[in-house]
C-alpha cells in the first residue's frame, strides 16, 4: 500500500499521535462531559490532523499557510481545553505534563511550517 504525502510529514505524525493520547485520557471523564469537554477536545485534536491534511494539498503557498494557521488555532483550543481539565481534576498533572509537550511539539512544527509556507 502506498503512502500519501501528508502521512510522510512529521507534524501530522505528531498531531496523529496527540489526537490518539486525548481520545485515551478522554475515556476517563466522567459521562456528564461527553457532550462537553470530551466531543470537544476530540474535535479539536482531529481538526489539528485534518487541517494539515487539507492544507498540504493545497495549490499556493498562502492557502497552505492559512491552513496551518487553523491547525494552529485548532491546537490552541485543544491547550485551553487541556487546562480546564486539569482544573477540573479529569486529568492529573502527569497526563497534563504529557499532552503539554506534545502541543508544544506540534505547535512550533505547525508555526515552522507556516512561515515556510507564507515566506516562499
Amino acid at each position: 500500500m502506498s503512502q500519501f504525502s501528508f502521512e510522510r510529514l512529521e507534524v501530522w505524525q505528531d498531531a496523529r499521535a496527540l489526537a490518539r493520547m486525548v481520545y485515551i485520557i478522554t475515556k476517563k471523564f466522567p459521562e456528564e462531559e461527553r457532550y462537553g469537554l470530551i466531543s470537544q477536545m476530540r474535535r479539536s485534536a482531529v481538526s489539528v490532523t485534518s487541517n494539515i491534511v487539507e492544507g498540504s494539498y493545497r495549490n499556493t503557498n498562502k492557502d497552505k499557510s492559512n491552513f496551518m494557521n487553523i491547525a494552529y488555532g485548532s491546537l490552541m483550543e485543544l491547550l485551553n481545553q487541556t487546562i480546564i481539565s486539569t482544573d477540573l481534576e479529569y486529568i492529573d498533572e502527569v497526563g497534563y505534563q504529557e499532552i503539554r509537550a506534545v502541543i508544544e511539539k506540534v505547535s512550533n512544527k505547525l508555526a515552522s511550517l507556516s512561515n515556510h509556507f507564507r515566506n516562499n
